[in-house]
């Protein structure tokens, strides 16, 4: 370990925030989660699959494929074309979402950077509608500037969280924010089952291909319209740091990043915490995008299907979210994240097992990650406000969201690379269970409350 460091807490109470603000930063979770559960976890995975497979000349409603397809000269299985585009995505994103994170840091117009990373996310996302017949490399370019606008966002609103209250309020506030979102989702992802019910014809794979297109470009609709409240109810909050900042906010985040980076050492137990999330998180990440394109193409379950389970995923991640926050209460939210590792791990051997072309068992596995889905991902963002130095929310908010929300990089990476080797997407599934056993023991490592205290915070009173 570094260094030992003498903190000075900051007992100060954070400015009081009112009802509509707090209402304003609830509903971009409402915004945004379109795009991680409509666009993401069902249709794009599906989707861009089945234009490379076109693009490698595989016939459109094939059961299988065996094709390859060449984007920049370089060989790659079409089953194994939008893993890699996850991962060449949280690449990019490893220099991009620090440096937005700084910048939002220095800026006193935080709004204006969400309102401009979102709605960038969403035109690239609505653009999707000219990704047609085999242009795999427009859907993939458009991707790759909506998965990265959509991290850019997220770092930016994630940074209001500590300003909206004290840390015995933040499990409540994130959770409440996660469960809002996943009705959100599971609102247009309902809307968009009842249009594929009424307008798809079992026989015509092109409809059934138009019809997820469609789909994936009303999250760009919903994503952009919702996004107009936040930034209307949010109130504009600045730091010292962007108080003091005379010079060029762009230049001075860099700056500041910089400096960060240098001094980052002080506070090893919130790196070690960062790296047990990265690597949970991204076993939890690489279920939610790839449990589709698992779907489909190894257990050939009808799209119907899919999306019936991931409804039921979202609306029982509502309750997921708000009974892991209640149980947070009780024994702290380090002990709940743990519990709920617990139960990811057992998640992956059930999926390991399920059988193929059986819906209902896939529903039941559905229903159990909806039940611990939310609360992981909510405790994990409240209890990660706890170990960031006070004015520096954007830039650790930053490096948290380079593995967070579809950015993961390192499972995906596994996933495609095992089943360019043996064909199987159940081999590739199994290699999913090391990230959870080890974020698991790094997570249980952490002495928590110290790490909140050597940061300068004030430790919530159970944890």
């Amino acid at each position: 370990m570094a260094e030992t460091v003498t903190p000075t807490v900051d007992d100060t109470p954070p400015p009081a925030s009112t009802r509509r603000e707090r209402r304003g930063w609830y509903i971009y979770d409402w915004a945004n989660s379109a795009f991680q559960t409509t666009v993401i976890t069902v249709f794009l995975g599906p989707f861009l699959t089945t234009v490379a497979e076109l693009a490698a000349g595989c016939e459109l409603g094939a059961d299988s494929c065996d094709g390859s397809v060449y984007p920049l000269g370089i060989k790659i299985a079409a089953g194994s074309y939008y893993p890699y585009l996850i991962s060449l995505s949280v690449f990019l994103t490893v220099f991009v979402l620090p440096v937005i994170g700084a910048i939002a840091d220095r800026s006193a117009h935080k709004k204006r950077l969400l309102g401009g990373a979102a709605f960038t996310g969403a035109g690239a996302t609505i653009a999707m509608a000219f990704v047609t017949g085999d242009r795999y490399l427009l859907g993939g370019a458009l991707f790759l500037v909506a998965n990265i606008s959509f991290g850019a966002a997220i770092v930016v609103y994630n940074s209001f969280l500590p300003q909206l209250g004290g840390p015995d309020e933040r499990d409540g506030i994130s959770s409440r924010g996660w469960a809002l979102g996943y009705l959100g989702g599971g609102l247009l992802l309902a809307l968009n089952l009842v249009a594929i019910t009424l307008l798809d014809e079992g026989d015509n794979p092109q409809r059934t291909l138009d019809l997820a297109r469609w789909s994936i470009v009303s999250a760009g609709v919903w994503w952009a319209l919702f996004t107009l409240v936040p930034l209307r109810w949010l109130r504009e909050r600045p730091s010292v740091a962007a108080l003091a900042s005379g010079g060029n906010v762009l230049t001075d985040g860099f700056r500041q990043l910089a400096r960060t980076m240098r001094e980052v050492k002080a506070y090893p137990l919130t790196l070690y915490f960062l790296l047990a999330f990265l690597v949970y998180n991204d076993g939890i990440q690489t279920v939610i995008t790839l449990a589709s394109q698992y779907g489909t193409e190894e257990l050939r379950l009808e799209q119907s299907t899919l999306i019936i389970t991931i409804l039921l995923v979202q609306f029982l991640a509502f309750g997921g979210a708000l009974s892991l926050g209640a149980l947070a209460k009780r024994i702290g939210a380090w002990k709940t994240v743990l519990l709920s590792l617990v139960l990811w791990t057992g998640v992956i051997i059930a999926a390991f097992r399920l059988p193929a072309e059986a819906p209902v068992p896939f529903m039941v596995l559905g229903a159990a990650i909806g039940l611990v889905l939310g609360g992981s991902q909510a405790l994990s963002r409240s209890l990660f406000s706890q170990l960031i130095p006070a004015g520096k929310e954007g830039e650790y908010y930053g490096f948290y969201e380079i593995s967070d929300k579809g950015t993961s990089w390192l499972g995906p990476l596994a996933f495609g690379l095992v089943f360019q080797l043996t064909s199987s997407y159940r081999v590739g599934l199994v290699s999913l269970l090391i990230f959870f056993i080890v974020g698991f023991l790094l997570l249980a490592a952490v002495p928590i409350r110290r790490a909140i205290v050597a940061a300068g915070n004030t430790p919530p009173r159970v944890l």
